[in-house]
């Protein structure tokens, strides 16, 4: 991502000074594409949004990692599995995807558990000395 500041220099250096692309390049550390793309467009600041992460591999086997996360979550707390056990066991049941596509969904889960815990959180106040 590019700093406004960033965007300022390249202009600067460009138009004021009459350097170069390629010499604009060297001087900051860029790429030429993207001196480029800030000498062409209007805009002070750039952002690169990343696309959902697609899980195609996972489809199919989500059903059974999140009965694997619930039945880890019932085991008491010194008996339970890390992600990464959790991900063998899921490469010994046939699963054919990365590490990262369990670890990313896991952690939505235990988001979504951890919302509808905090949802039954009922505050509790009291007058002083009442408590």
């Amino acid at each position: 991502m590019l700093v406004v500041e960033t965007v300022a220099k390249i202009r600067r250096l460009h138009r004021v000074q009459g350097k170069s692309i390629k010499a604009i390049c060297r001087e900051l550390g860029i790429s030429r594409k993207v001196v480029r793309k800030v000498l062409r467009s209007g805009e002070t600041e750039f952002r690169y949004s990343r696309a959902r992460q697609p899980q195609p591999k996972l489809g199919p086997w989500q059903a059974e990692l999140e009965r694997l996360l619930e039945a880890n979550e019932a085991r008491p707390r010194r008996e339970r599995l890390t992600l990464v056990r959790v991900y063998e066991t899921l490469r010994e049941l046939g699963y054919e995807g990365g590490y990262d596509a369990v670890r990313r969904h896991a952690r939505g889960w235990q988001a979504s558990r951890a919302t509808a815990v905090a949802a039954a959180f009922v505050p509790l106040s009291f007058a002083p000395g009442e408590a």
